[in-house]
């Protein structure tokens, strides 16, 4: 692949699991010598308490290509929530990033020209959940990212899909009433 990857963004949701296992991450992949590189080295070298932006890594000391930040949208306030966020789920993205690699989405020959930005959506309940079961936190994680990146690499959904569809799609939470139980839509 030859053409360049200024920008892409995709977003993907994967539930199923127990409670608060939930993935929704919403991504930006772009050249590294673009805008995103530019977001991801700003990201970094600009670090927010209660948000620090890390490298996806496989473990420590083994970072994926293409290089991948992760950017919390919960304030993390918990230890026991940054060790999760900082380990199973850092993992699970990385995985996904090369997950999307293996199956075409990101061309193997551009993972040192590309940069990815993750913004990770982990439930603040998993800190409290004593019997958290970390494989199933790990397989959903790690789904959501290769899912957004192939979303955000094929242009999905299209245009075309969103206009045909806008009057058939209703926001989940739209129709959610305030004792949190969905309502049926009026008609």
């Amino acid at each position: 692949m030859n053409e360049r990857i200024l920008m892409r963004t995709g977003e993907a949701l994967v539930a199923g699991g127990p409670p608060g296992t939930a993935a929704e991450p919403e991504i930006i992949i772009g050249e590294l010598d673009g805008p995103v590189g530019t977001a991801i080295a700003t990201l970094t070298g600009d670090q927010v308490k209660g948000h620090t932006r890390v490298f996806a890594i496989l473990n420590t000391d083994i970072q994926v290509r293409p290089v991948t930040l992760m950017v919390s949208k919960v304030t993390v306030t918990n230890s026991h929530y940054t060790n999760i966020l900082m380990g199973t789920v850092q993992a699970a993205i990385a995985n996904g990033v090369l997950d999307a690699v293996r199956a075409g989405d990101i061309p193997k020959e551009k993972a040192n020209d590309l940069g990815i930005i993750v913004s990770v959506w982990l439930n603040p309940s998993v800190a409290k959940d004593e019997n958290l079961d970390h494989q199933i936190l790990f397989d959903i994680h790690r789904k959501a990212t290769a899912m957004a990146i192939h979303k955000a690499m094929n242009n999905q959904p299209d245009i075309d899909w969103l206009l045909e569809n806008q009057e058939k799609i209703i926001h989940k939470y739209f129709q959610m009433g305030l004792d949190g139980k969905l309502k049926p839509p009026k008609t």
